[in-house]
């Protein structure tokens, strides 16, 4: 069993692992065994300090996935350093929030480009590396707004149903070539993207009233979870969303 979830050998690309629940799951997948390759436009001291404290390996590479060509051109990076790409974690994103009427085509264009774009491009570019190699394990990073509409996100809520619609449309066509690719959606969780929510008093008691665990999730939470999808444990999943989110969609 202890086989069947390890990731010795393995080598992780993680998007935005500079914190939140990016650093998390890169800790996961270094505890797991792998090699981590962490991209972002933050620094990763901290992301670096806590794999290098369970006996893992990391690698930094700076990277703005709103800009044209950064999605390719990650991937080819990645290859230079290890020669190798097992894992792909695509759990860079941003928010904007604003009401629906007022909301700017800007902002609308950056989710887009991160959420989104990024996502599928940097899915193909490891996936053709993948394919050729026979194995590998894509895991997105979806969201409770895969499946509803939030409030004043309209952009955010779009590009989360698109990430779920890519992993399945992606494991279509690569689970019969060694590929899987599935999808984590996080519930509420504890992390910069949620802190206006958090610090809204209402909304926060709300939301919480509304989580059958009875809180919001921590980064750690999805260790597991990332571990299962990354390993051969999961050697028979694919175009998954799986939700980790103290039940909030049962409720």
């Amino acid at each position: 069993m202890k086989t069947l979830f390890s990731l010795e050998g393995k080598v992780a690309l993680v998007t935005g692992a500079s914190r939140g629940l990016g650093q998390g799951m890169a800790v996961g997948l270094a505890e797991a065994g792998a090699t981590v390759i962490g991209a972002g436009m933050s620094d990763m001291t901290g992301t670096r300090q806590q794999i290098e404290s369970v006996g893992g390996t990391f690698h930094e590479l700076k990277v703005d996935l709103s800009q044209p060509g950064a999605a390719v051109k990650l991937v080819a990076d990645a290859l230079a350093i290890t020669d190798r790409i097992d894992i792909l974690l695509n759990n860079a994103g941003i928010i904007r929030r604003a009401d629906a009427e007022n909301f700017s085509d800007e902002d609308w264009l950056e989710v887009i480009n991160v959420n989104q774009n990024a996502v599928f491009q940097l899915c193909r570019e490891a996936g053709k590396h993948m394919i050729e190699k026979g194995s590998g394990k894509i895991i997105n990073i979806a969201s409770m707004l895969s499946y509803q509409g939030g409030l004043r996100v309209p952009a955010y809520t779009a590009s989360k149903h698109a990430v779920a619609g890519l992993t399945k449309s992606f494991a279509n066509e690569w689970a019969g070539k060694g590929v899987n690719v599935n999808a984590i959606a996080p519930g509420y969780f504890e992390t910069d993207n949620t802190a206006q929510l958090r610090g809204n008093a209402d909304r926060n008691a709300y939301i919480t009233s509304r989580i059958p665990q009875g809180r919001w999730g921590k980064p750690e939470d999805l260790k597991g979870a990332v571990i299962f999808l990354a390993s051969d444990a999961s050697s028979y999943v694919n175009g998954h969303i799986l939700a980790v989110d103290g039940g909030w969609l049962s409720s």
